[in-house]
């Protein structure tokens, strides 16, 4: 693969953070309006996710490794396969790239730009749902990538599609797309105040699924180090 300066990996997390994060909140306001039917709207929400995570990870992970998620920079970076500067550059490009996100599908459909969810998203079984889905996502792109490179961006498209209906949260599973939709007072919303919870158990959720990969696929426990990779949201 060819490598890529840092500055153009950037431009690619942020672009990939800002589409996906337009996806998940303007197909939630085109539900919103279409239907009052709550299984419905779910449903128009999760497929429009599923479909453009599949097309951003072909498309921009040869140029960063289609990352869009700071537990999943947590995770390389974790495995020595992404250095501690570049992963806190992706994770701030991630953050503005998704809030950008937000205020894009916010003008698309004449909203304000700035607002703050009401949308209570809290509790015990709120969190197990994030760590959760989060150990999936992380521990599918990694497994993944060990046995079939080539179909990465299909298993996380459909990991994400299954994670909307069998995680009690929705299956955020992402940081950056967190902040995003607490910016947003519409389907798609979390409260500020609910952020910390999310944010938390995502990041266990990840450390969870980077310690049992390492046992259960009998990696070596002093990996050589790789190009700056490829993954996932």
């Amino acid at each position: 693969m060819t490598s890529f300066p840092l500055s153009r990996r950037l431009v690619s997390e942020a672009l990939g953070a800002s589409l996906l994060v337009t996806t998940v909140v303007g197909s939630g306001m085109m539900a919103d309006r279409l239907t009052t039917d709550a299984a419905l709207a779910l449903l128009a929400n999760t497929l429009p996710t599923g479909a453009i995570l599949i097309v951003l990870i072909i498309v921009l992970g040869p140029i960063s490794g289609a990352h869009f998620n700071p537990v999943v920079s947590l995770a390389f970076t974790l495995r020595r396969e992404l250095t501690a500067m570049s992963a806190l550059g992706y994770i701030v490009a991630q953050i503005l790239g998704g809030i950008a996100g937000t205020f894009l599908a916010h003008a698309m459909f004449e909203l304000p730009l700035l607002q703050a969810s009401t949308t209570i998203r809290s509790g015990g079984a709120q969190w197990l749902a994030e760590v959760t889905a989060t150990f999936g996502l992380v521990f599918v792109i990694l497994a993944g990538r060990r046995f079939r490179t080539d179909a990465v961006s299909w298993l996380v498209g459909l990991y994400i599609t299954a994670a909307y209906w069998f995680s009690a949260s929705t299956s955020f599973a992402n940081p950056a797309v967190a902040i995003a939709r607490a910016l947003t007072n519409t389907f798609a919303g979390i409260r500020p105040v609910d952020l910390p919870g999310f944010i938390v158990a995502e990041v266990l959720g990840a450390l969870l699924a980077v310690l049992l990969v390492s046992w259960l696929l009998m990696e070596a426990s002093d990996p050589q180090p790789l190009a700056e990779t490829e993954t996932a949201p």
